[in-house]
């Protein structure tokens, strides 16, 4: 199933398209961005790479859902879903642009991304993986439900934190 288009009250998800990859590559080699994201930051040249895979292996295998995220129809984030062996589920993953900090986006994305895991996918539950010095994504998920299921230590001695939210009974 291709990628769909998503809305919350102020953002929109929809696949990326060619024309993002300036603001793709912008925010995955942003520094600040990017220091708590996978290994770390990337040069601009990975970036690149990455935004690249998206169409020629992502989207053309239809391997897991990502978007690019806008509000106000300028690009603001990124944001997937996905299922990794690391936490043996589906886990969320999303970035924002420096200027969309701070306005409560990342709480309604996050939301949106567990609302579609459980109500697209069908998912008994939804993981996130957080470095344990990200306080910022840490306090976030734990406001919407997140909780604390184990610490994973790092070969570069950090911690991430395993987090996960349960689907409500019906």
């Amino acid at each position: 199933m291709p990628t769909p288009t998503l809305h919350t009250d102020r953002l929109l998800l929809e696949p990326y398209r060619p024309d993002d990859a300036e603001d793709a590559v912008s925010l995955l080699a942003d520094p600040e961005v990017g220091r708590f994201m996978g290994d770390g930051p990337l040069s601009a040249e990975e970036a690149g790479a990455l935004f690249g895979r998206v169409f020629t292996k992502v989207y053309a295998n239809d391997l897991f859902d990502v978007w690019a995220v806008r509000r106000d129809g300028r690009y603001v984030g990124h944001a997937e879903i996905k299922r990794t062996d690391q936490v043996d589920g589906h886990e969320i993953i999303y970035a924002l642009a420096k200027p969309a900090w701070g306005a409560g986006l990342g709480t309604e994305l996050a939301r949106a991304l567990v609302r579609y895991g459980f109500d697209t996918l069908g998912l008994p539950r939804v993981y996130a993986t957080v470095a344990d010095a990200n306080h910022a994504s840490l306090a976030l998920l734990g406001r919407i439900g997140f909780v604390h299921e184990r610490d994973i230590a790092e070969d570069d001695g950090g911690v991430t934190r395993v987090l996960v939210v349960h689907r409500a009974p019906a």
